[in-house]
């Protein structure tokens, strides 16, 4: 059987939620369209979707396979929209929304030097730490933290890092450095109010540590800046923090410890073609993000 069409009848029965409708999209009969199902589930050994008189659903193992066969198809159509737009010269205007730390501390550093490679495209950026909707908001891309488990939106992880512990010199020269993950509880702890416990690798085993301070805020924006000021220990993902660990504004401990961080993806709803414009913001926001080959991070 033809593996490619069986996976896109395959997607687009489990988007619409019906044969009928999976047929009109890719302009075939609704016959064809059973037929390439029930052969990617026979030659797969197992079933992928549920069937009942009214509506068509996927079961778990559809749910995989339909996120798996997504990122085929879009890597597919990326290779084929980059061919073609090899030649473009990209321009206009695009929506996107960024994290207002990453928005200040990796995004528009770089600016300068996207408007001098890309100098027709205009970004219209919005502040937000939330995971948007951006087909509601009209956004044409997202950076969001977290794990993304939308199937409206193409995800592409940028990095992970690790979390790190860190403190400023100052307050370092002042209460000295932990030494193990218990040692926190004797430490001023910059706690956030989404993080209250901190987590730490001890033996192979994840940790949890309650933390206390004097402060406890919201954000990792305050958070990192009152790491900054002295006022205590803070628990950050890696690429918040990366520039301040490399110019000594900030010292890491305990990264025998540490585990790994969130994940900082781009998203943007899926679409039969990529525009150039939102290929090449793509692929600068990958290259400013890259953690170095060897970073000690």
């Amino acid at each position: 059987m033809n593996k490619l069409l069986g996976m896109q009848a395959f997607v687009k029965v489990a988007e619409s939620g019906s044969f009928t409708a999976a047929a009109r999209q890719l302009d075939v009969s609704v016959s064809a369209v059973a037929k390439a199902v029930a052969r990617l589930e026979e030659d797969l050994g197992i079933q992928l979707l549920v069937r009942s008189t009214r509506r068509v659903a996927l079961n778990d193992d559809g749910r995989d396979y339909h996120s798996r066969c997504l990122q085929i198809l879009n890597d597919i159509e990326d290779a084929e929209a980059s061919v073609k737009s090899a030649v473009e010269n990209p321009k206009g205007q695009l929506k996107l929304s960024f994290p207002a730390l990453f928005g200040r501390l990796s995004f528009l550093p770089c600016a300068e030097e996207f408007h001098r490679r890309y100098p027709d495209i205009v970004l219209n950026v919005s502040v937000d730490d939330r995971q948007v909707d951006l087909i509601e908001r009209g956004l044409d891309l997202a950076v969001q933290v977290g794990e993304i488990n939308n199937p409206r939106y193409v995800a592409r992880v940028l990095n992970r890092g690790q979390r790190v512990t860190c403190a400023s010199p100052a307050y370092f020269k002042v209460h000295g450095k932990p030494e193990t993950p218990e040692d926190l509880t004797e430490h001023r702890c910059i706690a956030s109010a989404l993080f209250p416990v901190w987590p730490y690798n001890v033996k192979g085993k994840r940790v949890e540590v309650a933390v206390r301070g004097p402060l406890v805020l919201t954000g990792g924006d305050a958070v990192r800046e009152a790491a900054l000021l002295g006022l205590g220990v803070a628990q950050l993902n890696w690429w918040t923090v990366r520039h301040d660990l490399t110019e000594g504004k900030l010292i890491e401990v305990l990264k025998p410890y540490a585990v790994e961080g969130q994940p900082i993806s781009v998203v943007y709803p899926h679409a039969r073609h990529v525009p150039h414009k939102l290929r090449v913001i793509i692929d600068f926001l990958v290259e400013i993000t890259r953690i170095p080959a060897g970073a000690d991070t």
